[in-house]
This record gives structure tokens, sequence and C-alpha cells, in this order.
């Protein structure tokens, strides 16, 4: 074991223990089984998640049955060296899904499974959003004059789209952060609001369906809270519907 480094515990002790500095060349089977054979000899892995995406590679997540195997993990294997990398371990930032579904019922499981997704689109959002930002920004950093930044004024017709080129970046509708409202676009010319409630109305909170006069093809669902609409577009979203079965597409509604 390599010599022991500063503990840089961050988070208070729960039974999942986050690990960053992994070496990322090393295949996900490979490395899961050299975790999974570390971090048995503390006590019972109950889930162990790898993933060779870029942003998470080099980072894994140790749960455990209780939190002590935790602690003991921690004190013992923080800066041991795995394929020449000394692990950084800290306890992870919210409880696993394998911890939840332990301890709670299925009622506290879809719920703390419908917080994460919400947060992981929230992210999501942010980043696209960022990213918009910087095809924005003038080459080199460079300050444009007043005249080049002045807004224009809008012609006639232009709507609620503006014209000046500054304006801020739009979120691409894949990306938009979860809120109560669906827009429901490619549905089949002879779904009628009775067919989409078979279909919407089965997820928690749902109020009602909303039509588009002289609009074909899409609709807003609502729902009491975010978690309903949540719920609803991840199973709805892609789901064949007609004679075609032609997919649909579910996303928030654009603030």
């Amino acid at each position: 074991m390599a010599a022991a480094v500063q503990s840089g515990v961050t988070q208070p002790p729960n039974s999942t223990i986050y690990v960053k500095n992994l070496e990322e060349r090393i295949k996900i089977d490979d490395l899961k089984e050299a975790l999974t054979e570390i971090f048995s000899e503390y006590g019972n892995v109950i889930d162990l998640v790898a993933k060779k995406n870029l942003k998470a590679k080099g980072q894994a997540f140790i749960v455990f049955e209780d939190v002590e195997a935790a602690e003991r993990a921690i004190k013992e294997v923080q800066g041991f060296e795995l394929f020449d990398k000394p692990m950084l371990l800290d306890y992870a930032k919210t409880r696993s899904d394998a911890t939840v579904q332990k301890e709670g019922n299925e009622e506290e499981f879809e719920s703390h499974k419908r917080r994460r997704l919400a947060e992981k689109e929230r992210k999501q959002a942010h980043q696209a959003a960022e990213e918009q930002k910087k095809f924005k920004r003038p080459a080199g950093g460079a300050v444009p004059d007043a005249a080049a930044t002045r807004p224009t004024k809008a012609t006639r017709g232009a709507g609620l789209k503006s014209s000046n080129p500054g304006a801020g970046a739009v979120v691409p509708e894949e990306y938009l952060p979860p809120n109560k409202i669906l827009f429901v676009q490619n549905l089949p010319e002879d779904y009628d609001v009775d067919g989409l409630t078979a279909i919407f109305g089965r997820f928690e909170g749902f109020r009602e369906v909303r039509l588009v006069p002289g609009r074909k093809g899409i609709a807003f669902v609502e729902y009491e809270a975010e978690a309903g609409a949540i719920s609803a577009k991840e199973s709805t979203s892609g789901m064949g519907l007609g004679a075609e079965s032609k997919p649909i597409k579910v996303v928030y509604q654009r603030q």
C-alpha cells in the first residue's frame, strides 16, 4: 500500500463511497472486478457503479450494506494504489439507488429516482445553456462596439423572436429543465383529449390535456407537480402511436 494521503473526506458518513483518480485506460469490467475484490474485504458490497462515458471516467461508487463498512473502507483504502494510481475516497453526496431500495419502500424508491432524474436534467439544461453562450461570445474575447450591440428595431411579424444577434442563447428542447407541463409532438391526427388522457392520466398528479386549436399533432399535458411530469416524460417519450406506430416526442414546456 502507498503511503497514506490526507483524508480528503468532505461529506458526512453514509454507506456509499465515491472513488476518484482511477486509471481511465483500464477496461470497465476489469476495473469493477478489481474494486470489488478490494472493497469486499470491508463489508458486503451491494452495488458498484463505474461507467465508461467521458465525464464518468476515472470514478466509481461503491455501495455497502451498512455505514460501518464504508467507514472502515475509507480509513484503510484511502490512498491505496490501484493500477499505479492512488485512489481518492470520500462519502457520496447523495444516497444510492441500491441503498434507498434496500432501506425504503417502493414509493420512496420511485420518489428518489424522480428527484435524481430531475437534478440530472437540470444539470444538462444548464450545461446546454453554457455551451450555447460560448458560441455567442465574440471571437478572441474582443469587445464589440456600441453600434454592433445596440438592439435593432424589431420588424413586423417578428413575434417574440429577438432581432438582436447578442440575445441570450436558446436551450434545445431536449435539455429544458423539468417543470409540470409537457409539450407533446408528432401525435397522430386522430388522437383526441380522451385518447391522450388514457395515456398520460395514469401518472401521479395528472390535471389535464390541452389541444391547440388549428394545430394538429401537438398537445400540452399538465400535472400538479414536476414529479408526475418527470415520470410521464420518461415513460412515454418515443412511444409509438397510431396505425404506423409513429414515435411521439415528449419534452418539457419552454418557460
